[in-house]
């Protein structure tokens, strides 16, 4: 795809924004940058990029399209707008940075989507490919833009890439060489206006495959398991429930290659560093990944044992006063956070709370089992996840204003022995930029402790 001296418009300076419009500049293009919001507001982002020829504007949503030839499309910018609606009007292509990145590049793409577990499962990912000497980038969703990472990148590097609905839904080319569906469960509601949406987004991962590429599924998820016979590539499941004519499973406690010939034990699941039943289920598709790679056994089994996770995941922060704390800010859903509650042991103070995507919370409530003991709301959610746990007969409730008020009522609550979870079950985006940042957040408030 030519992209030299092709007018471009990129909208959204977020992290892949800024990705893109530093990589169309190296690559020749005339780029113009759009965001609503203000010089003032960007001014963090705008550091990143103050050293390119570009044409700004800021603050608005007008701009002239009369002459752009293409529009990449930040993630986080719905289809619906209004300058979308132009450009469709007008021909001019809309898409996203991931499907820019296959039309311009030959590289090694794997291509990781589910409702939960992408950040895991694709760091875990890069790790394996790390450790067995593959040059790779991790990027994506992950909070890596991939074009910047592509132009400073040589043909024989592979791209581990976190792919979200919002990007997927754009796609039109991209095509992966393995593409990954670790588990779907409802969200982003609001987004995608209903789950049929939402969930045809998610498979679009695979779309173009053929049967030259792979296609990793989750067998133990209902919605996965019957998908095969609508993919064009080579399906692989994984499961912690069946025992697999071929595919990746657990047999005898070990975690076990079943290439339908013979079966490779990898190691006893265990050993495996990262708690809970949905991080073998991540480790699980990253065996998967790593096994069509052709990456070595003894390589994928060393970093299992050795992986502790990522921030902002069930990250262990610190103890205070007998009391342990833990981030997990990566909760944004109630399906993920119900994992996180699976995974502690009781008793549990809970942090939840956040933007409000549309989610229903009788399931999360219900997942307490007797496991939380006070449960502290915070955000645009507090009064709605208060009125479905009360309706359900869970009444001790904390409503706070903010994570600092949070972390002090859960300190003078807790007990020893006690863990304290910050799991939202919503995102981020009524009070922070990004789980990350309220995940920092979280943990400077809990260090703070220390002072008090």
């Amino acid at each position: 795809m030519k992209i030299e001296n092709k007018k471009i418009l990129v909208l959204g300076l977020g992290i892949s924004g800024i990705s893109t419009a530093k990589a169309l500049t190296k690559m020749g293009a005339n780029v113009i940058i759009n965001d609503s919001k203000s010089k003032e507001q960007l001014k963090e982002q705008l550091k990143d990029i103050k050293d390119i020829n570009a044409t700004f504007y800021l603050g608005t949503n007008s701009i002239d399209l009369s002459d752009v030839d293409l529009i990449i499309k930040s993630p986080g910018v719905p289809l619906d707008v209004d300058i979308i609606k132009e450009a469709k009007n007008k021909n001019i292509e809309v898409i996203t940075d991931i499907e820019l990145a296959y039309r311009i590049s030959k590289n090694n793409f794997i291509a990781i989507t589910g409702t939960n577990g992408k950040t895991t499962t694709t760091t875990l990912v890069g790790e394996i490919f790390k450790n067995s000497n593959r040059n790779c980038h991790v990027t994506g969703n992950i909070g890596v833009g991939i074009l910047w990472e592509l132009v400073n990148s040589k043909e024989d590097e592979s791209f581990i890439i976190e792919t979200s609905s919002f990007q997927l839904e754009s796609i039109k080319n991209f095509k992966p060489n393995t593409s990954v569906i670790i588990n779907v469960t409802s969200d982003h509601i609001k987004w995608h206006k209903n789950f049929d949406n939402y969930f045809n987004a998610k498979k679009k991962v695979y779309l173009n495959q053929d049967n030259k590429d792979y296609t990793i599924l989750n067998y133990d998820d209902p919605l996965l398991k019957s998908l095969d016979n609508e993919i064009k590539s080579n399906v692989i499941y994984f499961s912690q429930k069946e025992e697999l004519k071929k595919g990746i499973y657990i047999k005898d406690e070990n975690i076990v290659i079943n290439d339908g010939k013979n079966i490779n034990k990898v190691m006893k699941y265990k050993y495996i560093k990262i708690p809970g039943k949905h991080n073998l289920e991540n480790a699980l598709a990253a065996v998967a990944v790593a096994w069509v790679n052709n990456i070595d056994i003894d390589v994928i089994k060393d970093t299992l044992i050795n992986f502790e996770g990522v921030e902002h995941r069930l990250e262990y922060v610190d103890n205070i006063n007998g009391a342990k704390y833990y981030n997990d800010s990566k909760g944004t859903n109630p399906n993920a956070s119900m994992k996180a509650l699976e995974a502690l042991n009781a008793p549990i103070i809970l942090i939840a709370g956040g933007y409000d995507k549309g989610s229903e919370f009788k399931e999360f409530i219900k997942a307490f089992n007797g496991k939380v003991k006070a449960l502290i709301l915070l955000g645009e959610t507090k009064e709605i996840i208060k009125e479905t746990a009360i309706k359900l007969g869970y009444n001790n409730i904390y409503l706070v204003k903010d994570m600092s008020n949070a972390v002090k009522k859960a300190s003078l609550i807790s007990e020893r022995e006690d863990n304290v979870l910050l799991s939202p079950a919503c995102a981020s985006w009524d009070m922070y930029s990004s789980y990350e940042q309220r995940g920092k957040d979280f943990k400077k408030c809990v260090y703070n402790l220390r002072r008090i």
